[in-house]
């Protein structure tokens, strides 16, 4: 059995909604993290046998197969294959599990993990939503008749889910409202002291005035957050908690990880990063929806032989403050090892794209500080949350 390694891993900044990401097309900015991926180790991309990428609202230029158009825009080989998959926001963390997968089965010995997302131009449930049929009957939800058997027949969208979360755990809105002001905090002082600089590729786009920019810090970072700012907020989704504010935004991305077996890599001279130790996925009660990270952080753990006390860093996806607050009442981690650079609330949270931009980080974080392991989870829609553990090497 082949070990999985981690040997090349890199993000765009993450664009704010109607941002400098957004006049993209999909495939041309996924295109330019898998060119940067392999040439920051000097693999020629003929080496790479597939590319799985993770994108959540497949329709227009996220459609077809996303993976496929984003090799032939990053220039590759026409023989270089891709595949898009979708497990909602844990899409991109999905694919890199299957890449490891399959180089630990030994049938491939390099593979890139992607995840790319253009909120911006196509909103949640676009590839359904108002969509009809080649006889303009409408082409109906996803969401049938097994879905709401299982809910009492009723309909919970992700924000009401935070809120009922938050109601169970004990969670108040300042708690929630704390958090996010903390994870903006964070997410400053790593710009501030360049902690991103290594793991973001820079990426070149037009201005209002048609000149050419450089984008290369995150878009939707607001240093200037308050508790105060925060109180102000209205509340969203008939919620009485949940806020904008206390919620990631609308934002564009991409990120590429390129993972090979041990073998390939000393044949090629290159030098791993990390082992991918383990994986792990769990479904979780449809209308809580959110809570997957909880038993998906167990499973992982009991895979990879460790205790929680093992992990030196943990990237989990702030969708929106009660997720990783509840998460935080089952485990009671040290907050300082837990998005120590900020997350989704500061951050962004292209959804396909955010697994794969929490191991970028992860990795980036444990190279930093020296630390041995890192956990990646991150919560879906639909009741689900894919977990995973490397480390550094």
């Amino acid at each position: 059995m082949e070990d999985a390694f981690i040997v090349s891993a890199v993000r765009t900044p993450v664009g704010k909604r109607n941002g400098s990401l957004s006049q993209f097309r999909a495939d041309d900015l996924l295109g330019l993290v898998l060119r940067e991926v392999v040439q920051r180790v000097g693999v020629d991309a003929a080496e790479v046998e597939d590319v799985i990428g993770g994108t959540v609202t497949q329709v227009g230029e996220q459609g077809f197969t996303l993976a496929r158009m984003g090799v032939l825009a990053a220039g590759f080989p026409d023989d270089i294959p891709g595949v898009s998959i979708n497990r909602q926001c844990g899409s991109s963390l999905t694919a890199l599990n299957f890449a490891a997968a399959q180089i630990v089965a030994g049938w491939r010995d390099c593979v890139i993990a992607c995840g790319c997302e253009l909120m911006s131009k196509y909103a949640i449930a676009a590839e359904w939503y108002n969509l009809t049929l080649s006889n303009g009957q409408p082409a109906g939800m996803p969401l049938g008749p097994a879905y709401f058997s299982r809910t009492g027949g009723k309909y919970v969208d992700q924000g009401q889910a935070a809120e009922l979360i938050a109601q169970k755990w004990g969670i108040s809105k300042e708690e929630m409202d704390g958090f996010a002001v903390r994870s903006h905090q964070r997410a400053q002082r790593a710009h501030t002291e360049g902690r991103f600089a290594r793991e973001i590729l820079p990426v070149k786009f037009k201005g209002p005035d048609g000149q050419e920019k450089v984008l290369d810090k995150d878009e939707t970072v607001r240093p200037e957050t308050s508790m105060e700012a925060l109180s102000g907020l209205k509340t969203v989704f008939g919620t009485k908690i949940v806020t904008a504010g206390n919620s990631s935004p609308i934002s564009d991305g991409s990120s590429a990880v390129l993972l090979m077996s041990g073998r390939k890599a000393r044949e090629l001279g290159v030098t791993p990063r990390a082992r991918v130790v383990a994986n792990a996925v769990a479904g979780a009660d449809p209308v809580l929806m959110l809570t997957g990270p909880i038993p998906a952080t167990a499973k992982v753990l009991k895979k990879a032989g460790l205790s929680f006390n093992d992990i030196d860093e943990v990237e989990i996806n702030e969708a929106f403050s009660p997720i990783p607050l509840a998460w935080g009442r089952e485990y009671n981690p040290d907050w300082e090892k837990v998005n120590p650079n900020g997350g989704a609330i500061a951050l962004g949270h292209p959804v396909g794209n955010s697994g794969c931009r929490l191991t970028v980080t992860c990795l980036h974080e444990l190279e930093r500080t020296g630390g041995r392991y890192g956990l990646v989870t991150l919560c879906t829609g639909g009741g689900m949350a894919p977990a995973t553990i490397i480390e550094r090497v």
